[in-house]
C-alpha cells in the first residue's frame, strides 16, 4: 500500500531569535501487515454491519411494511422512507469501495449518530433501541480498521515508540 502523507509541522529558528513554524510533508509508514486472522475478523465484523444496513437500507427502498411503520414510530412521514433507502445504500456503497471507505464511514457515524438522537427523542429504551446504532457504527469502525494498515496508521490504538 502506499503511505499516508501527514502534516507535521517543525519549529526552526530564523533571524531576530524567532521561531517560525513551517508546514512539511512526511511519510507515516503504514503498520507492519496485519495477520491474517485481523484481517478475517475486520471482514467479518464489517460484513455484520453491511449485511445489516443493507437489508435495512433494502426494506426501505422497496418500502415494505415494516420499514415504513417503525419510521413512522420514529416520528418520520411515510414519504421519507424511500429516500432513506436510497441515502443508506449510496453510504454503503462508498463504505464498500476501499478507496473511499473511511468517508464511507464518517458519512454512516453522521446517519447513525442522528438515528441515535431520534431513539433519544422519542424515549426508545436505552440497551436495546437507543445505543444500536453505536453497536453498528462500532462494527463498522473497528471492521475498517482491522481491514485497513492506513486507518491504523493514522488512529494507532498505543501511541508509536
Amino acid at each position: 500500500m502506499t503511505p499516508i502523507y501527514a502534516a507535521s509541522h517543525d519549529a526552526g529558528s530564523s533571524r531576530g531569535g524567532r521561531e517560525q513554524a513551517s508546514t512539511t510533508l512526511e511519510a507515516v509508514a503504514p503498520g507492519s501487515p496485519s495477520s491474517r486472522k485481523a484481517l478475517w475478523a475486520g471482514r467479518v465484523m464489517s460484513g455484520f454491519a453491511v449485511l445489516f444496513l443493507l437489508v435495512d437500507a433494502t426494506f426501505k427502498v422497496l418500502e415494505l411494511p415494516p420499514a415504513v411503520e417503525g419510521t413512522m414510530q420514529l416520528g418520520f412521514p411515510a414519504r421519507v422512507v424511500f429516500g432513506l433507502g436510497l441515502l443508506q445504500l449510496a453510504c454503503l456503497v462508498v463504505y464498500l469501495v476501499p478507496r473511499t471507505s473511511v468517508l464511507g464511514a464518517v458519512l454512516w457515524t453522521g446517519y447513525l449518530g442522528g438515528a441515535v438522537a431520534t431513539h433519544v427523542r422519542v424515549g426508545n429504551p436505552l440497551f436495546s433501541h437507543t445505543l444500536f446504532p453505536i453497536y453498528v457504527a462500532t462494527f463498522l469502525w473497528a471492521g475498517l480498521w482491522l481491514r485497513d494498515e492506513r486507518l491504523r496508521a493514522v488512529l494507532p490504538i498505543r501511541a508509536p515508540r
